[in-house]
């Protein structure tokens, strides 16, 4: 058996409160909109990875979700053009990335990353 994909699943009252973050913030692509579950993403292939940690690394909290990106200071950009502002960084991390941490729409704690 092989492991072909891994959903990270957000509970929320609001599914439509996601565009504003999900698809405007990060370009990610509405794949599926059912009314009470919508799905972002890519057709690019990724990656399968879950991690475990104890902390967020430089002491910070563990993020509910990472979200690696090519540019990050669009990705920074766009967050702030939204209104939403980092609670963490942007930093550059001795492991070899450059991070901020915000916010999503649910509350969920997103690590946005870029490998350096």
């Amino acid at each position: 058996m092989k492991v072909k994909r891994i959903v990270a699943n957000i509970a929320c009252t609001n599914v439509s409160a996601a565009k504003t973050f999900y698809q405007d913030v990060l370009g990610l692509e509405l794949l599926m909109d059912h009314g009470w579950i919508a799905t972002y993403g890519t057709d690019q292939t990724m990656r399968t990875q879950i991690s475990i940690a104890s902390e967020g690394g430089s002491g910070t909290d563990v993020p509910d979700i990472s979200i690696e990106v090519d540019d990050l200071e669009q990705a920074l950009q766009r967050c702030r053009a939204a209104q939403i502002e980092p609670e963490y960084g942007p930093a550059t991390e001795p492991w070899g990335v450059r991070r901020f941490y915000v916010r999503d729409p649910f509350g969920r704690l997103v690590n946005i990353l870029m490998h350096l």
